[in-house]
């Protein structure tokens, strides 16, 4: 299982989303969902790998003068120090701080796999494929946020490495074109669903993990 970028910059008040004036609910609202199914996940020993997105103190990851990833990132204020809800001296986006640290109720648990990662998608520059091959695993159930974007990045370059991604819909969340008729949360599942995965939610993933012990059971009389 696959945890994308679910840290206090992207869906908790004080954030860097939400200091910028991004609507976050539907961020906070995948929270719960991706709690119960982590839970599940634990529960039936699935592996679970979060995935963080952060940069060095000196920024020295955040891509040359006038890149994208530089350029896109600075009008976040991305580096900036600020003062955390909680009172202590942060720094957005910035690794081993406030703002990168993985939301308290999806907080990763003994056991589970936590990666920093300097642009939108999981593999670029990590170790990602090769724990994968290490632990010999080639389906993935992918949550986190944003959709269309670390998500949507994720998941294609898996797809190009032959993975299997099954995203659940209710677990992730996009502020772009959130509230619209047709909102880029959909479209990305749309195109996933057509050339790059498989699209699922919450229930039927918990009820998937009840029902294979059952059959694990039939299958040894």
């Amino acid at each position: 299982m696959i945890v994308c970028d679910m840290q206090n910059d992207f869906g908790t008040a004080g954030g860097m989303f939400n200091r910028a004036g991004l609507d976050i609910s539907m961020i906070r609202g995948a929270v719960g969902p991706t709690a119960e199914v982590l839970t599940a996940a634990r529960h039936a020993g699935v592996k679970i790998i979060y995935l963080k997105m952060g940069f060095q103190p000196d920024l020295s990851d955040l891509g040359s003068e006038g890149s994208p990833n530089r350029v896109r990132h600075l009008r976040f204020r991305v580096g900036e120090t600020v003062r955390a809800p909680n009172g202590v001296e942060s720094r957005i986006l910035v690794r081993d701080t406030w703002n990168t640290d993985i939301l308290p109720e999806v907080k990763p648990q003994a056991g589970d796999i936590v990666l920093y990662k300097h642009r939108f998608s999981g593999f670029y520059q990590t170790n990602l494929d090769a724990i994968l091959k290490q632990l010999g695993i080639k389906f993935l159930i992918v949550t986190g946020c944003t959709t269309s974007v670390c998500v949507e990045s994720t998941v294609r370059d898996a797809m190009f490495r032959d993975y299997s991604c099954v995203l659940l819909a209710d677990c992730m969340g996009e502020p772009v074109g959130y509230g619209l008729p047709r909102s880029n949360h959909e479209a990305s599942l749309l195109v996933i669903q057509t050339l790059f995965g498989w699209v699922s939610d919450s229930e039927e993933f918990i009820k998937g993990l009840e029902v294979r012990p059952i059959a694990a059971a039939r299958d040894q009389r």
